[in-house]
């Protein structure tokens, strides 16, 4: 049973969200403040948390931040929930770690969306024979499933859960151009129209910087005007 943890200070949306989330078929732990979350965090291991940002005393960013330093915390799937929709705040949330972010006011089904896409990417639902999973090999990159690591002419990148499913599209379909959106369902389970492409503007960014030896002129993971991403390899 995955496990969920819900931080806000908004008590009537904690216990809303819990009775959704548990209707689900989730196991629900719940903090209003950050200091609970992170004790929380450490002592149930949840596989995602719904965390708000503003919040009085230790906020959902510095929450954030400890959760991916912690090395039994860092790969823990986030999901900001925030009144702030500016495109600067939403960076921001992501330089800082999270996998993903709901403005609110939000729709419980879209909510509910989110939630299963992120979940589908964390280790609860990988498949039991990923192990055996074959290399993916396209020009100077070699893709290793098992242990969610690139490797770049021989030197070797650890990949988040989220970039790695991106790269994995990608190489497995070297040479074709993918839209945002399409990478938004393909890639990581969004409902169509219930993803933001921000997310992989963002995403991209942060693959090149991995993948790329110029990230500021990739030559690798290449965009096409009013079209897509593509990764390029040999042509068969």
């Amino acid at each position: 049973m995955p496990k969920v943890l819900v931080v806000d200070d908004e008590e009537m949306l904690v216990n809303l969200l819990r009775r959704q989330l548990q209707t689900e078929g989730y196991e629900v732990f719940t903090a209003m403040d950050g200091l609970s979350a992170l004790r929380l965090a450490r002592r149930h291991q949840p596989d995602l948390i719904l965390l708000d940002i503003a919040m009085p005393g230790t906020d959902g960013l510095e929450v954030c931040k400890r959760l991916r330093q912690d090395p039994a915390l860092r790969d823990i799937m986030i999901l900001f929930l925030t009144c702030r929709d500016d495109v600067s705040d939403r960076v921001e949330g992501l330089e800082t770690g999270a996998d993903d972010y709901l403005p609110k006011p939000f729709n419980t089904e879209e909510l509910l969306a989110r939630v299963r896409a992120l979940l589908r990417r964390s280790s609860v639902d990988a498949p039991e024979d990923e192990a055996e999973e074959r290399l993916l090999r396209v020009g100077p990159l070699e893709l290793d499933p098992a242990r969610c690591v690139v490797r770049i002419d021989g030197k070797t990148s650890e990949l988040p859960p989220v970039q790695f499913d991106l790269l994995y599209h990608f190489m497995s379909h070297p040479n074709e151009v993918f839209a945002a959106e399409q990478l938004l369902v393909q890639v990581w389970g969004y409902v169509p129209g219930t993803g933001d492409t921000s997310l992989v503007r963002w995403h991209v960014k942060k693959l090149r910087n991995q993948i790329e030896p110029d990230p500021s002129n990739p030559r690798i993971l290449c965009t096409v005007p009013r079209q897509g991403y593509v990764l390029t390899g040999p042509e068969d």
